[in-house]
């Protein structure tokens, strides 16, 4: 069985095309400036990549592109589009009715599109994607993983705020938590690696990246997650504030004259690192910044470390303790200067951390960084969102 799997954004297409029966990447690419002139795609298979320049309009343009370029008969990874079984859609929002993937129908789009509100950014692209793949390929089954399912799990008094009651039950302002596929990979690969039982475990999944955020995993669910409402709650990112006070929005209206849309924005596109630092959301930056003495970029990644260390400090207390912590994601996989310090101080939770295979470690590989005295086993594990989305989109269409 072949999945396809895609991320629509605004104004692109991700994909990848793997072989479900060895769990095998067949074919990945990206397809980019939908609706410009200098519109194009990125495509990498057999160890080559190729990019083709098009004026792509919309969408399904672009998913077009994207079937005739896997069937090509030069570039192409199939012989026809009937080897294709299933897609597979990465969803944003779930809201509170979708804790598990589902084969997308009417009532599935008219549900999505009335989430668009909890998440404006994301969810218009994520119907385009889908709305795409129907008018293309009106054969396949399309098939809705959301971000907010695997934190569907939480138990009441985590996610609910202490707001009016009427607030969740009328409007669902509650938390939702997202990075929901990744958290749900590393989950249950660090439990495969440990070969041990995910039930009975206790994990802390941390997803670090230019949007980052923790997630507490006991006996296989997660029983919290630090990203919220919106994905702005929760870890200082890359230019999302993360926790902050409510108050600070009045606060900044009346002191700016700028409105409460306008502040938001700020919260999420010029805060957290970039806000900081005044350099940049990129971490590698601003570690270069700050290794140059740089005060504000220390000052940022100071912020960013500690929010993260809280968390997890939190998480192991809501779990009475903690067995593994994983790192994942761009900052999370590749930075180990950066884990380092997150794990300086936590000994007293029974992790021996291993600074020596933390600096030597292997870049694309589950990789251990405690030592084996350590009582908590502490690893970097590349996440792979795709493969969880693959693996839930195959296990419901063998099931219908």
């Amino acid at each position: 069985m072949k999945i396809l799997v895609i991320n629509a954004g605004s104004s692109s297409i991700k994909y990848q095309l793997i072989d479900m029966e060895k769990e095998e990447l067949i074919a990945k690419g990206l397809v980019e400036k939908i609706g410009l002139n200098d519109s194009q795609i990125t495509h990498k298979a057999n160890g080559k990549a190729t990019e083709i320049k098009q004026r792509l309009n919309d969408h399904a343009e672009g998913l077009d592109l994207v079937l005739k370029v896997l069937v090509d008969k030069e570039i192409g990874v199939i012989k026809s589009l009937d080897e294709i079984s299933a897609i597979g859609h990465r969803i944003l929002h779930g809201g509170g009715k979708y804790n598990k993937a589902v084969v997308i129908n009417d009532e599935v789009i008219k549900d999505l599109k009335s989430y668009i509100p909890l998440g404006p950014l994301h969810m218009p692209a994520n119907i385009l994607g889908i709305e795409a793949c129907q008018k293309v390929m009106k054969s396949k089954i399309n098939v809705g993983v959301f971000d907010t399912a695997f934190h569907a799990t939480m138990p009441e008094y985590a996610y609910m705020y202490a707001t009016p009651y009427e607030w969740c039950e009328k409007y669902g302002v509650r938390k939702y938590g997202f990075h929901g596929t990744s958290h749900e990979f590393i989950a249950n690969e660090l439990a495969r690696v440990l070969n041990k039982d995910i039930k009975q475990l206790k994990i802390i999944s941390c997803h670090l990246g230019n949007g980052a955020s923790l997630c507490a995993v006991q006996n296989g669910k997660c029983v919290d997650t630090s990203m919220g409402f919106t994905p702005l709650e929760g870890l200082v990112m890359g230019t999302r504030c993360g926790d902050i006070d409510p108050a600070v929005v009045e606060y900044m209206v009346d002191k700016t004259g700028k409105d409460v849309h306008e502040i938001l924005k700020i919260f999420n596109k010029e805060s957290g690192l970039y806000g900081i630092s005044g350099i940049s959301n990129d971490i590698r930056d601003v570690i270069k910044e700050a290794n140059q003495g740089n005060a504000r970029a220390k000052l940022a990644l100071d912020k960013f470390v500690y929010s993260v260390k809280k968390y997890i400090g939190a998480y192991a207390t809501i779990m009475g303790g903690v067995d593994a912590i994983a790192f994942s994601a761009g900052t999370g996989e590749n930075r180990d200067d950066i884990r380092e310090q997150i794990m300086s101080g936590l000994d007293f939770l029974g992790i021996d951390f291993d600074k020596d295979a933390n600096r030597n470690f292997v870049r694309g590989i589950n990789y251990k960084i405690s030592k084996d005295s350590s009582k908590v086993a502490v690893y970097v594990i590349p996440t792979d969102e795709e493969m969880s989305i693959a693996r839930q989109t195959k296990e419901l269409v063998a099931n219908n």
